[in-house]
């Protein structure tokens, strides 16, 4: 063989090796439970009044959550799906605000998340959403005083478990369209429609969302593109309502603006 052969055959192992990675690792490139990339400039720490929780999922795993009981009578409850990264504490400035806007809640923690047992994977999240559900529920709270909060990855939980259901709402911080697009944004040069196992198709299935949503995206968003926000709230059956965060990144901030947004959504379910 010759030079050129010899190189373009070497190319085409190499980029047959990067695939074949790629499809075995893709779990570790997927999930990302052991990275903090929120509030580095404060120690988190856990809401005041809290019960802590643990919820056992029908395949024997125990979630670490925090449940919220404020008694406000015909107070809803905001079942919060958490992101990619992170802890339970580092959410604690977004469930204090719940509180202030007089709503319960409970944040549970994914499987091979916040110390818990197990591997994610997209058929374990959704066991791990469908368990605090039936943990609420037998707690006495109805399914029509539930409002699904989804941020980032867990949008395409929320999503998923939302179908066809009567919960009092669903609110997406950051939603992506589906993973598959995800992974094409980040790996263009790869067949990641074929490689891909967990795939989160939420641009599928939010036509089926019977229910009112809130869709809120930063502009400036680094890791979702706000396009996909949009994209998602387009899809989205009426009522929707949509909250464009100025200069707003992947985790938009909970600035008066916002709030004004959420207090103004969660009004309107009552």
């Amino acid at each position: 063989m010759n030079f050129f052969t010899t190189t373009i055959l070497a190319l085409v192992c190499f980029y047959v090796l990067l695939v074949v990675v790629l499809f075995f690792f893709q779990g570790n490139l997927l999930y990302h439970p052991s990275i903090n990339n929120y509030l580095k400039d404060q120690e988190p720490k856990e809401p005041s009044g809290i019960e802590k929780v643990r919820i056992t999922t029908n395949d024997k795993i125990d979630l670490v959550g925090w449940f919220y009981n404020g008694n406000i009578e015909n107070s809803k409850t905001i079942l919060f799906f958490h992101g990619n990264a992170g802890s339970l504490e580092n959410r604690t400035y977004k469930l204090n605000h719940f509180k202030d806007l007089n709503l319960n809640f409970l944040i549970i923690a994914w499987r091979g998340f916040n110390g818990n047992k197990g591997k994610p994977n997209e058929i374990g999240l959704y066991e791990d959403a469908e368990s605090a559900i039936r943990w609420l529920k037998k707690r006495g709270i109805e399914e029509k005083n539930i409002i699904l909060y989804g941020e980032s990855l867990g949008t395409g939980i929320a999503v998923e478990v939302a179908q066809n259901k009567n919960y009092a709402g669903v609110i997406l911080e950051s939603p992506f369209t589906s993973m598959v697009n995800m992974g094409k944004k980040y790996y263009p040069f790869f067949p990641v429609s074929l490689l891909l196992k967990d795939k989160f198709e939420s641009e599928k299935k939010i036509k089926n969302i019977l229910i009112p949503i809130l869709i809120m995206h930063g502009t400036v968003d680094k890791i979702v593109p706000y396009d996909m926000g949009k994209k998602m709230y387009e899809l989205a059956n009426e009522p929707k309502f949509f909250y464009s965060q100025e200069y707003g990144d992947h985790m938009v901030e909970y600035d008066e603006k916002l709030l004004s947004a959420l207090k103004k959504f969660i009004l309107s379910l009552n």
